[in-house]
């Protein structure tokens, strides 16, 4: 009879362990010592003390399923369970028992890992649902349309989450995608339709600036272009393929009308510059009559002079109000020396002057016998009084006296 501190055989070849519930039977050894079957049983104890390491070492760092790990525990205990080797069965029961808290540890670990990782997943798909429903009302119809591409890709990246969750969630997502793109054809079809109601707006736009670009009438005309011009506008753009040839024979037309007219300014321009430098050696030669001193020669002269005028053609708008100016000043002073003389001249208005100046004179006379009488009766408030009316009286007297000497008188 052998035995070890687990284990021992008995004379019949039989192989017992201990174990806290006492002896187990092993099994039977006939085939040599009880030291050699000892040793053998005790090897399969060391084989199954290797296993549940190496199973401890996978389920601390690596990423076993528990389903999987339970099964080799179970496979193991098993194995302990009938035993077939020597050793501290029960030890091994306790890492056993140690390594399926550990499983179930991990197992409730990794299950609050995707409980935060689904809550996770359905706060950012959330998210990207409730970017979607925002895009499906942009009118930036290229960034929003990138955007939501890019959400796609997002929400691919994220987990799954329960079924229900997930499809309420796609669903909202995929409607929000599918209202946008709705919106973005139905604007796109509208902008296509406005967009081919300008091309046959400017297409007759440039049938007519076509017709006008050999046109002389020049002011109607370059008028009847800036209406043209503003309707192009207001047109809006055409399809790209016939925007850019629309505009090239608008603008040629218009191109060929003011080139003709710009040379025809060119030539009137050079003739008025050369007008008004006549004009102006005119209005100089007529500003020498003055003063005047002989009107009937300064009026011969002046006509003369005007004659010459009438005869040179237009001068530029902007220089012409000045050169006329001085002709005018010279016209304004034979006027009035006209108009002085005929005063000097005229009987009817002479006797006129000289009656009013007479009844002015009579006036003064008796305002200061008046004044004279009043001071002598010591009514001093009258005097003061009639001395005030006498001023007016007097003032009206002196203008008239000027006037009764332009007749000479």
């Amino acid at each position: 009879m052998s035995s070890d501190p687990w284990g021992r055989v008995d004379e019949t070849g039989t192989v017992y362990v201990r174990t806290a519930d006492g002896e187990k039977v092993v099994g039977s050894w006939q085939a040599g010592s009880p030291d050699e079957a000892l040793a053998y049983f005790e090897r399969k104890y060391e084989g199954l003390v290797v296993e549940i390491g190496l199973l401890e070492k996978r389920v601390r760092t690596t990423d076993l399923s528990s389903k999987d790990a339970m099964a080799a525990i179970d496979h193991l205990r098993e194995q302990v369970d009938a035993h077939h080797a020597v050793g501290d069965l029960d030890a091994l029961r306790g890492r056993l028992d140690k390594l399926v808290e550990l499983v179930e540890a991990r197992r409730e670990e990794r299950k609050a890992q995707r409980a935060r990782q689904s809550e996770e997943a359905r706060q950012a798909k959330e998210a990207l649902v409730v970017e979607a429903e925002e895009l499906a009302q942009s009118d930036q119809w290229r960034a929003a349309g990138e955007r939501l591409r890019a959400l796609v890709d997002t929400w691919k990246g994220l987990p799954r989450l329960d079924r229900k969750s997930d499809d309420e969630l796609w669903h909202r997502f995929s409607h929000a995608r599918s209202a946008f793109s709705k919106r973005r054809k139905q604007h796109f079809a509208q902008l296509d339709a406005q967009r081919e109601d300008a091309r046959r707006i400017k297409e007759q736009l440039v049938a007519e600036a076509e017709a006008l670009s050999g046109s002389t009438d020049w002011g109607p005309t370059a008028a009847r272009y800036r209406d043209l011009m503003a309707q192009w506008k207001a047109a809006g753009r055409a399809q790209r393929e016939h925007e850019e040839e629309l505009w090239n024979r608008f603008r040629g037309a218009q191109d060929v009308f003011f080139a003709a007219r710009s040379s025809v300014f060119a030539e009137r321009d050079a003739e008025q510059a050369e007008n008004l430098k006549l004009k102006e050696e005119l209005a100089g030669e007529a500003e020498k009559l003055l003063p005047i001193t002989d009107l009937k020669a300064a009026r011969a002269a002046f006509r003369a002079i005007n004659e010459r005028w009438e005869a040179i053609g237009h001068v530029p708008r902007d220089a012409r109000p000045k050169v006329e100016g001085r002709m005018h000043t010279v016209e304004r002073a034979i006027q009035e020396a006209e108009e002085a003389e005929w005063r000097r001249t005229n009987p009817e208005a002479r006797a006129r002057a000289a009656g009013l100046t007479g009844q002015l004179q009579a006036a003064v006379d008796k305002l200061k016998g008046q004044i004279e009488q009043a001071r002598v009766q010591g009514n001093t408030a009258k005097a003061e009084k009639l001395e005030r009316e006498l001023e007016g009286r007097q003032a009206l007297l002196d203008q008239a006296l000027k006037g009764l000497q332009e007749f000479g008188g």
